[in-house]
């Protein structure tokens, strides 16, 4: 068994008692103080994740647009300083990752990826840009990436940096000093339904920007957060998580993502989800509730009249509802809002119903 990666946050984290869980070849933590504590302080406050573990790439070069183009469903020919989400699919449609693809120069972008399938994409994507005068750069050793989410994070970031981060739009960038660290790279983008920030770090400053972070943050009761509250937020907003609710024999179409899908562009797989989205998906990926107890997990069955129709991808018992929560694919005839069927949960059928979604929505 190949040894655990660590972070360079690892040891400050290990000194506030954090309980620690392999993921993506990282030993990262799972929670502080508790899984609902951290939940709340992020809906209500302002939290701290180590999200160093995901990947950074950079393609660059004369048709760096036309490479980026190809790799991804959305279109990425915006304005410098902007951010889209998307996905990279195979030929057949199935979704290699989705990520976040940052464009910083005509010819230069900066590409957010899954930590999980970091070899996989990169594997990919330099497959891919072959086919165009651009290069590619696997940054990921040399980044950490802290995420900074609640209604508080702007207020405790106009604390360390000149940047006005509170009147940033969703879904830009800027590079700014940070807690003393010149070069930060600050993104309104985020992964809880909640106002926030994503630092990318260089490695070097990345102590020092998180020290700087939880002094900036004590009197705003900042929580340290771990993977399993960042679950349950995502989860409340149906956030997709990849190798759960999207993978190789997934697609956007299926996924209801097909905001993300720009059929006016070329792109790899293209053929497949036009037709897809012309014809209407078989099956579709759904947010219910249970109306019987018992909690929903990944990799439950979902039944309909005793016969298995479909599976569970994500599944928790939403701490900001106070009641069990799930998303799984189910037949396109089940898929509309309140729809019923069953999951089987500890080997018995438990009634489920299809519900709008987000799960959870911020009171104006």
């Amino acid at each position: 068994m190949s040894t655990l990666k660590r972070t360079p946050f690892y040891p400050l984290q290990a000194e506030r008692g954090a309980r620690f869980v392999p993921f993506a070849g990282y030993e990262l933590p799972v929670q502080f103080e508790g899984l609902i504590a951290e939940h709340v302080a992020v809906r209500t406050g302002v939290g701290i994740f180590d999200v160093s573990h995901m990947g950074e790439v950079v393609i660059e070069g004369p048709q760096a647009l036309d490479a980026v183009q190809w790799l991804v469903t959305n279109n990425v020919d915006v304005d410098n300083g902007k951010a889209v989400y998307c996905m990279m699919c195979r030929e057949d449609g199935g979704v290699v990752d989705d990520l976040i693809v940052y464009r910083e120069t005509k010819d230069r972008f900066f590409l957010c990826i899954n930590g999980a399938c970091r070899e996989k994409d990169v594997g990919h994507i330099r497959t891919e840009a072959k086919k165009f005068n651009a290069r590619v750069h696997d940054l990921s050793d040399d980044y950490s990436q802290v995420a900074l989410q609640g209604p508080k994070a702007d207020l405790l970031m106009s604390r360390i940096t000149g940047h006005p981060v509170g009147k940033m739009a969703s879904f830009t960038f800027a590079d700014a000093e940070v807690a003393g660290v010149p070069g930060i790279r600050i993104a309104r983008t985020g992964y809880t339904g909640e106002s926030g920030v994503e630092l990318y770090v260089k490695n070097a400053g990345a102590t020092t920007v998180w020290r700087g972070i939880m002094e900036a943050g004590k009197d705003l009761g900042l929580a340290l957060c771990g993977l399993g509250c960042r679950d349950t937020l995502r989860l409340e907003m149906k956030y997709p998580l990849y190798g759960n609710d999207l993978d190789l024999d997934h697609n956007p179409i299926e996924a209801q993502l097909g905001w993300a899908v720009k059929l006016k562009k070329d792109f790899l797989g293209k053929p497949v989800l036009e037709a897809m989205k012309a014809k209407g998906p078989i099956r579709k990926w759904v947010g219910f509730k249970m109306l019987e107890r018992g909690i929903p997990r990944h990799g439950y069955e979902i039944q309909k009249a005793g016969k298995g129709v479909g599976v569970v991808t994500s599944g928790t018992h939403s701490p900001s509802l106070n009641e069990p929560i799930g998303a799984g694919y189910v037949p396109a005839e089940l898929s509309s809002i309140g729809s019923e069927f069953e999951v089987i949960i500890r080997g018995k059928p438990v009634l489920a119903r299809v519900v709008e979604t987000p799960f959870y929505k911020r009171e104006a």
